[in-house]
């Protein structure tokens, strides 16, 4: 008998195995470990969302068994969790699993709270086949933890209807900017679950880049290879440190409030962030990022005005961390969910969209900060016109939102 499908859809739209000491320290490094796997196996621009696919995983945590609930739950735990015993590491993940769920759900609370500076929230939704039975444990721990709610649609004899009204709430929580997620036919009679993750920013520069300082400049794609971008041009004090060891340098650039910011580390050479990646660690991230470890100086900032989107299946970057069982066909194990057969996790799919502009993350109506392009003593350059890594902090959580990769604007 074929296997009950759960489809497994991650969402993300940005406008613009581990659990560490920390939910932000383990987005980072979660986040960086996904990044190192998509970076060999994808060429071009890279961006996706480490919370967003987090919370994906973290409700399939709540109930998954066997090996798929251990691989699930190694990638919330640190290294040194795996190193014990098989049994003293599933003791520690039954007495931590609630505990990261809890913590889950406080970030969820603390980013969601109102503010007229940007826009920033997760939406989760579960769509269930209405003939399913769905055990009410489930449904009521993704509402405590993931503030998830179970909407029932007819998969079985209304397939295109349930799949136009996925659609539509997708679109719906990203201020229409995701339009027919499910394309005809990607959903059938023998789906019982989707379950989708949306994480939704828009914000603006705390101090924002004149348009007319903004020229047609050469991004180097590598030491033979360029094109014409247009490049967004500012001086003023930023954040910004050495790397001396990688030879690069990393730039805060924050957005209005400073809740949230843009880092990016930009590599000396134009074919140098090859070679720097693998000799780059979360931990270091996390060190290099940390406010005392910046200084303010008066920088001359040169960065390319650039769109990015993409999705990714990533059934086979997972099975690459050592999560293969979690999506194999007919041996993930999620009996928690139903009391009827067991579901099939079949998909998990990411997609994601930036945008960044002289205004922020997407062009709006806002007042410029004056200032001066001229030269002065003491001024650093940091000229993004070469490839570079950027990710997008929240800075209460400490917890890196969007992690991405900029090949060719």
């Amino acid at each position: 008998m074929e296997c009950s499908r759960l489809v497994l859809i991650v969402v993300v739209l940005d406008l613009a195995g581990i659990f560490m000491d920390s939910p932000g320290a383990a987005y980072t490094r979660f986040g960086f470990n996904l990044f190192q796997k998509l970076n060999k196996v994808h060429d071009g621009n890279i961006f996706f969302s480490p919370v967003g696919i987090a919370a994906a995983i973290g409700m399939l945590v709540l109930e998954a068994q066997g090996a798929a609930a251990v691989q699930l739950q190694k990638m919330l735990f640190s290294e040194k969790d795996t190193e014990s015993s098989k049994v003293k590491m599933e003791e520690k993940m039954t007495d931590k699993t609630e505990e990261i769920h809890h913590q889950f759900q406080e970030f969820l609370d603390e980013i969601g709270k109102p503010t007229n500076d940007y826009e920033l929230k997760i939406a989760n939704r579960l769509f269930g086949e209405k003939t399913y039975l769905f055990l009410q444990k489930y449904l009521d721990y993704v509402e405590k933890y993931y503030h998830a709610s179970l909407e029932p649609v007819d998969f079985v004899n209304a397939t295109d209807e349930s799949r136009k009204k996925i659609n539509s709430w997708v679109e719906s929580q990203t201020n229409e900017k995701i339009k027919d997620l499910f394309p005809d036919g990607s959903l059938n009679s023998f789906t019982k679950l989707v379950l989708v993750n949306i994480v939704y920013f828009k914000g603006q520069w705390d101090k924002e880049f004149k348009k007319e300082n903004t020229k047609e400049e050469e991004f180097w794609l590598n030491k033979s290879t360029s094109k014409s971008v247009p490049m967004m041009t500012q001086h003023h004090s930023f954040s910004f440190t050495f790397l001396e060891d990688l030879q690069a340098q990393i730039l805060r650039i924050p957005y209005k409030n400073s809740d949230l910011s843009m880092f990016v580390l930009l590599p000396n050479d134009i074919d140098g962030l090859e070679k720097i990646i693998d000799q780059i660690t979360p931990e270091k991230l996390i060190e290099w990022t940390n406010p005392g470890h910046m200084e303010e100086r008066n920088v001359t900032l040169h960065l390319p005005r650039f769109e990015v989107e993409d999705g990714y299946d990533l059934e086979a970057v997972l099975a690459a961390m050592r999560m293969g069982e979690a999506f194999s066909v007919c041996r993930a194990d999620y009996p928690g969910m139903s009391s009827h057969s067991r579901l099939q996790a079949q998909k998990f799919l990411h997609r994601s969209f930036v945008v960044v502009t002289e205004e922020g993350t997407e062009s709006s109506a806002a007042t410029s900060v004056g200032f001066a392009l001229t030269s002065a003593l003491g001024c650093e350059h940091f000229h993004c016109n070469h490839p570079f890594l950027f990710f997008i902090k929240h800075q209460e959580s400490n917890s890196i939102l969007f992690f991405g990769r900029l090949s060719s604007p």
